[in-house]
């Protein structure tokens, strides 16, 4: 295939980035977890990765174009909703996490275009006393 014959729209650097992540995933071993959401609500410009550290979910999302006033964002416990918009871009992102997570205990930062939000692992069970 010709380079002409290619989408357009398709991001130049998207094959370089999975790569990357997919060594950096390899070297960290057992140690951490690392993965990529690439869904049908993903946007080509945002890159999303979901690292697993003991207790701890990590989701860092670049979002170039934004600012901390413009992002919105909702946890039901499973799936992080990112909204992000402006007058230049929009971005909307569902990033499934790969563990139960406890939303109300969740910290997000906001820094130069790089959103992380972390969580805290929800509790797998809870123990019911009897009366």
């Amino acid at each position: 295939m010709r380079r002409d014959d290619r989408d357009r729209d398709r991001d130049p650097f998207d094959d370089l980035f999975r790569q990357l992540e997919r060594m950096m995933s390899e070297m960290m071993g057992d140690g951490m977890d690392m993965h990529v959401e690439d869904g049908p609500d993903s946007d080509a410009d945002a890159h999303s990765a979901v690292y697993e550290e003991d207790e701890v979910v990590r989701v860092v999302v670049d979002l170039p174009g934004i600012t901390k006033e413009d992002v919105s964002l909702e946890c039901d416990g499973r799936t992080l909703s990112i909204d992000a918009a402006n007058d230049r871009r929009e971005y909307t992102e569902r990033v499934h996490l790969p563990t139960r997570v406890d939303e109300h205990a969740a910290d997000a930062t906001f820094n130069n275009g790089v959103l992380e939000v972390s969580f805290e692992r929800a509790d797998a069970s809870a123990d019911i006393n009897v009366d």
